[in-house]
């Protein structure tokens, strides 16, 4: 790992956010580094926009992570990933899950979605990762694997050994998930590595 690292983690709330910053975390800890958390939830229920921000290094003193700071979005939904382009480096890379999620205000016709959606993140974002995440999911048999599917990508940027992420999903996945766990991040890992292989 670089000295140090601030990976912003963002969705909607039922994606898994928070348990894959507890991932992340659990990583940093197993590898020997220093790690600090923040999380925020915009609406304490499914559909609400949520925000885990990580950072990890040698020594860190402030889990929080300032506008045009973050090394690394990862983003669990796409309209997320354009509210929270600004958190970027202006050399950062943002991981996105192709899916989109419409929340209640614009599926009654209260709000209107963004049009040009994909055209307005390539623009706000230089290193763009878009990876369909849901649908690895769903070739898996869970849904829920989302946030493994991005963590598997996210593993990619971050100089650490496999057995380590591994050895941090099986501390905080519950056994009888853990395997699809499992085929989940070597699912996004994979993805990503093919991508960068074209």
């Amino acid at each position: 790992m670089k000295d140090t690292i601030n990976i912003s983690l963002v969705g909607v709330g039922g994606q898994g956010i928070l348990l894959a910053s507890d991932i992340l975390c659990q990583v940093a800890l197993l590898s020997g580094k220093d790690v600090k958390k923040s999380e925020v939830h915009g609406m304490a229920q499914r559909g609400g926009s949520v925000i885990s921000q990580v950072r990890i290094g040698e020594k860190i003193y402030s889990p929080l992570i300032a506008a045009g700071e973050t090394d690394i979005l990862v983003s669990f939904e796409k309209l997320e990933a354009l509210r929270y382009a600004h958190l970027l480096s202006c050399d950062g890379t943002a991981l996105v899950n192709k899916q989109e999620i419409k929340p209640v205000t614009v599926s009654s016709g209260q709000a209107d979605w963004p049009n040009n959606l994909d055209e307005r993140l390539r623009t706000a974002v230089r290193h763009l990762r878009m990876i369909p995440a849901l649908e690895i999911a769903q070739d898996l048999g869970d849904t829920r694997v989302i946030n493994l599917v991005m963590l598997g990508a996210l593993s990619v940027y971050i100089d650490q050994n496999k057995d380590v992420w591994r050895e941090a999903i099986a501390d905080l996945v519950k056994p009888q998930l853990l395997d699809v766990n499992l085929k989940a991040f070597d699912a996004g890992r994979n993805y990503i590595k093919h991508m960068q292989s074209d």
